[in-house]
């Protein structure tokens, strides 16, 4: 019986076009705040850009603008919040179950 996961099944042109939208749907929601989505799922639009950076062997700078689509201090002064103290606490116990 094959037990590959079926992410493993999807072709790289669909891999690829969800990865797209999903960084234009992080674009568009810019009120989502980094910090909540590390507190909610445990990454950010900067582990992504990390990710890109990684696979595709990009400096920081440049997979973080491919991620933000604009240098990521222009990004932070338009859009980032100061994060309250109960953000932060989310996020860190969130983060601490990435481990593993």
């Amino acid at each position: 019986m094959d037990q590959r996961d079926p992410l493993d099944t999807l072709d790289d042109a669909t891999a690829a076009a969800a990865f797209r939208r999903l960084v234009s749907h992080l674009r568009h929601r810019t009120d989502a705040q980094n910090v909540d989505l590390m507190g909610l799922a445990g990454f950010c639009r900067n582990c992504l850009s990390d990710w890109v950076g990684e696979a595709g062997g990009l400096p920081k700078d440049a997979a973080r603008e491919a991620i933000y689509g604009m240098p990521y201090a222009e990004w932070k002064d338009r859009h980032q919040q100061e994060a309250t103290p109960e953000q932060l606490a989310r996020m860190k116990e969130s983060v601490a179950r990435n481990a593993g």
